[in-house]
C-alpha cells in the first residue's frame, strides 16, 4: 500500500476514551484511555483487519491518525 490510510480518533467525553474509526479500514473500531495507547493498538489492529478483509499483502501499512477533542478554556476575570 502506497497511500496512507486515514484513521479518525475522537474523544468520547462520556466514556472517557479515545475512539478510532476509518473508512479505509473496514471494521475498524478501537478505543483506549490515551492517544498513545490507541496508536499502539492501531499498529497491530490495522494489519489484522486488512488481512481479514483480503487486502493485498504489504510489509508496511502507513496510516495517518487524525485526532480531535473539543474542550473549554476559562478566562480569569480580574
Amino acid at each position: 500500500m502506497e497511500k496512507a490510510l486515514f484513521v479518525r480518533a475522537e474523544w468520547d467525553e462520556d466514556a472517557e476514551v479515545w475512539v478510532a474509526t476509518s473508512d479505509d479500514v473496514p471494521g475498524l473500531v478501537a478505543e483506549a484511555d490515551t492517544a498513545e495507547a490507541l496508536l499502539t493498538k492501531l499498529r497491530s489492529l490495522i494489519p489484522e483487519l486488512l488481512d481479514a478483509n483480503g487486502y493485498p499483502d504489504a510489509g508496511e501499512v502507513p496510516f495517518e491518525l487524525f485526532s480531535r477533542r473539543f474542550d473549554v478554556a476559562h478566562r480569569q476575570i480580574a
